[in-house]
């Protein structure tokens, strides 16, 4: 349904005025940019426009504040946006903000909210309007591209939602010509959404499926499970089920080639094989594919993993091997990407790092290159965490937004377990014993001195580094330590439950307070 809207132009941003209309209306309006950058700096502009003090909105912005230990640059943005009731929302941001900004959302408390189309997925929220901001997203080498149309559908989809009581929504694009205005209504408007594939045709993930069927004991046979095949939707869409028989096999035979799975009843040394005979070829999984397979990774990935582990045991590994091996595996993309200023120290790091790199390095004039230079960028953000770098420092060195960190270190941290339960298997006690230390390392963010004392609990990387320059370095030093000098790092509360973390209770009114009444600290001095 068409309409006309009577909008007062206050900036020369058609989108910044319809939101602003929209506040006035007292109600919501999600903004739809094509890149978090455009997200950030559309709530922004619109912030700087409205006026207004909420106590609500005040709590929220300190909240927001508070979830990481140390708040980035984006982080203080987002919370002076919030003051004013408008918010952006990006897979940069961390998910404790993210959800905080949705709650806030859902309570009335912010009107306006700047995302990517991330925010059209899998939520469901109460906005009137769905501002499509641009409907344009640059295509790599073929410049600025047209969104799709499903796309499209799913982000208007999110304005007038049955469930918050809405009789309609507005769904509104801005056309600046006549001829751009034919352009939307032809695409979007009246224009059919893509064809959905099935998942399947990703052969990691057919391959992920193929050695699944097999370690669960759903199919014992290649037979069954070309039928298995023939009824889903894959082959549905396929139709060529000779075709996809071949691509099953061509995975059967790499699985059987890396040891994932083992193949019986089939006479390999001769020339000619009946397809009565290929039917019943019975298929079992080895000890090493049913533990592959209860991970969940690509067998592809475990492949490459366990190549990654057999030339380190002639090499000098430390956390950084592992990280790095980890960085190159398809489940971690998107890498982080190198930008220009950075090639050369990407470089520089491979050559610090050349004894201790266990993935073949490709020749600088392969295709693959600039995939293992940005593969070598994710692992080195991930070991500057491991030296004790903030998200502020990984935010103004790499460009590396916290939501975005905090999902390759989840990822990579999976991957490392997956590692250490291969090694397991394999009897790579040594590699074990590295992996379990950059699992843990990458965990709490901490040099490997620091790692007696987080173990402790109740001590963070922030709080075991204080205690460490003090001098204080293992169990044994906590014991030790003064009570009052704890108290004068610590504070007294946790001075006190640490001091029962290892065993000793102390009496709380017998603990003198941190500082002397009247005194002063350095910084505040």
């Amino acid at each position: 349904m068409s309409k006309i809207l009577r909008i007062n132009e206050i900036t020369d941003i058609p989108a910044i005025n319809i939101a602003l209309d929209t506040i006035n209306q007292n109600k919501q309006a999600l903004v739809f940019c094509n890149t978090k950058m455009t997200a950030e700096s559309t709530a922004e502009k619109i912030s700087r426009l409205i006026k207004v003090s909420d106590t609500e909105l005040n709590l929220l912005s300190e909240k927001i504040l508070k979830v990481l230990s140390s708040p980035t640059k984006q982080c203080k943005r987002l919370a002076l946006m919030i003051r004013k009731g408008i918010a952006f929302h990006h897979s940069g941001l961390p998910s404790g903000q993210r959800k905080m900004v949705e709650d806030g959302f859902r309570k009335g408390t912010i009107k306006i909210i700047c995302s990517t189309p991330t925010l059209a997925f899998g939520l469901n929220l109460p906005a009137f309007r769905a501002i499509m901001k641009d409907l344009k997203r640059y295509g790599g080498r073929w410049g600025m591209q047209w969104i799709p149309t499903l796309e499209y559908h799913q982000c208007i989809g999110r304005a007038g939602r049955p469930d918050f009581n809405d009789k309609f929504g507005e769904a509104i694009s801005v056309a600046t010509t006549g001829s751009e205005k034919s352009e939307l209504l032809k695409r979007f408007v009246n224009g059919a959404p893509e064809p959905i594939y099935s998942k399947l045709a990703v052969e990691p993930v057919l391959r992920t499926y193929v050695l699944s069927l097999v370690a669960t004991g759903f199919v014992n046979t290649k037979k069954e499970l070309f039928e298995f095949f023939y009824r889903s939707f894959y082959a549905h869409q396929y139709k060529d089920l000779k075709e996809i028989e071949y691509i099953i096999s061509k995975i059967i035979d790499n699985l059987e080639e890396w040891e994932f799975i083992k193949t019986t009843g089939i006479n390999k040394s001769s020339d000619f094989i009946s397809a009565d005979e290929i039917e019943e070829v019975k298929i079992e999984a080895s000890r090493l594919g049913q533990r592959i397979s209860q991970l969940y990774i690509d067998p592809l990935t475990a492949n490459f993993l366990i190549n990654g582990m057999r030339r380190a045991t002639g090499r000098i590994c430390n956390e950084f091997s592992f990280l790095h091996l980890a960085a190159n595996t398809l489940e971690l993309r998107p890498y982080f990407r190198v930008r220009t200023k950075e090639i050369e120290e990407v470089q520089d790091v491979l050559n610090e790092y050349s004894v201790n790199i266990i993935v073949l390095e490709p020749s600088v004039y392969e295709p693959e290159y600039d995939d293992f230079l940005n593969s070598t960028k994710t692992a080195l953000v991930l070991n500057e965490w491991l030296e004790e770098k903030d998200e502020e420092y990984l935010l103004e060195k790499y460009n590396v937004r916290p939501g975005e960190f905090n999902y390759k270190k989840d990822s990579c941290d999976w991957i490392l377990f997956s590692s250490e339960e291969i090694a397991k298997l394999m009897q790579f006690k040594d590699i074990v014993r590295i992996i379990r230390k950059a699992r843990f390392r990458l965990k709490n963010g901490v040099k490997e001195e620091l790692i007696p004392l987080v173990k402790i609990k109740g001590i963070g990387r922030i709080r075991a580094r204080k205690l460490f320059r003090n001098g204080i370095k293992d169990i044994g030093d906590i014991k030790n330590a003064d009570i009052t000098q704890l108290v004068q790092l610590l504070g007294k509360n946790i001075a006190i439950k640490l001091k029962k973390e290892v065993g000793i209770d102390i009496d709380k009114d017998k603990v003198p307070e941190g500082r002397r009444k009247g005194q002063t600290g350095l910084l505040k001095y």
